[in-house]
């Protein structure tokens, strides 16, 4: 995006934009549930809000807008200048739910984005458009560091890739594995893998059939690293209906969350990648009866299924019953209690 603040209901840009487009800057915010709680576990929706405006910079932090930065070195410095001077910590939310996306590592604005941004100690995130390889990723790494170096700050900044080309899609396995030469807190650690579908040639279409491939590799590769995945967006930010079909579908992939553009978007993402009250109900029955069987001395047990029959449970069950509950506790959901 240009530079954009983003707000973490998900990460956030530099402003929140409508649709990142390249060569702004952007806030963005990542934001939880809805309950008012700052939650470090969960990112499930990234809110875009574009920092050349500042009615949009005070709208965001109540109800985040749209609209990205003109291409204009003129329009790129002014949002620079209204985000550095838009980070005062009483107006901020908590550094960890805010983000910054950056114009690309090949555009001239850059460097100054990043050595303006870091200047702030209340950004932590950093979301990077247009990572098609490792060699990007060292590039932004280089130039933490060397901004860091002239601010004598030390928190880690975390580093959201965006994947947007074939290219990127091909060097994956790669980029999701990335480490910085630097370390982690001298140079950034990677924390998520960003779905942008831009210079595939595939034609969208509602099915969503044409980036199957492509988001289930995003989605595993995260999985495999450790890292959040977050999908792209529903550009039809109008009909909720599709939008929660978008989300479903999305959750079903293994995403943790999803790009919003619109703030009317943001409940609804939240409320999906969340596991539901049956999903819950069934990890909480199987923690307590693998209690059981474990006080038994049995290492697997037979859950009673819907419609009779029985279905065997055992470590690898165990452990995904064990992140249900985590992620529905971070998400302040109740967990019944199970007999």
């Amino acid at each position: 995006m240009s530079m954009l603040l983003t707000r973490l209901v998900s990460p956030t840009r530099s402003a929140v934009c409508r649709s990142p487009r390249y060569g702004s800057m952007c806030m963005r915010t990542l934001s939880t549930a809805g309950n008012g709680k700052t939650d470090q576990a969960l990112r499930r929706s990234y809110l875009y809000v574009p920092s050349s405006s500042d009615r949009m910079l005070d709208k965001s932090l109540s109800t985040p807008s749209d609209d990205s930065v003109p291409p204009s070195p003129h329009d790129k410095d002014s949002a620079r200048q209204r985000l550095s001077t838009h980070t005062p910590e009483h107006k901020l939310p908590h550094p960890e739910r805010i983000a910054v996306r950056l114009n690309d590592i090949t555009t001239p604005f850059f460097e100054n984005d990043i050595s303006e941004i870091l200047k702030s100690p209340f950004v932590r995130t950093l979301v990077l458009p247009k990572i098609h390889s490792v060699r990007d990723l060292h590039h932004v790494s280089r130039a933490i560091r060397t901004s860091r170096d002239r601010t004598s700050t030390s928190f880690p900044i975390r580093i959201v890739a965006s994947v947007e080309s074939a290219r990127s899609a091909w060097n994956l396995g790669e980029i999701a594995s990335w480490t910085s030469e630097y370390g982690p807190d001298a140079g950034g650690k990677l924390g998520a893998l960003l779905v942008y579908c831009a210079d595939t040639s595939v034609v969208r279409t509602p099915s969503r059939l044409e980036l199957l491939y492509v988001r289930s590799q995003i989605a595993i590769a995260a999985k495999a690293f450790g890292l959040d995945s977050i999908d792209m967006v529903c550009v039809n930010y109008k009909d909720l209906n599709y939008l929660k079909d978008e989300c479903e579908d999305g959750r079903r992939l293994g995403f943790n969350g999803k790009q919003a553009i619109h703030p009317t978007q943001v409940d609804i993402i939240h409320s999906t990648f969340v596991p539901t009250e049956k999903e819950i109900l069934r990890a909480a029955t199987i923690l307590r009866q693998m209690e059981v069987a474990h006080s038994s001395q049995k290492g697997a047990f037979g859950l009673e299924m819907e419609g009779g029959g029985k279905e065997m449970i055992d470590a690898p069950m165990l452990k995904q019953a064990e992140n249900i509950i985590r992620v529905a506790k971070a998400a302040g959901l109740e967990i019944p209690g199970v007999g």
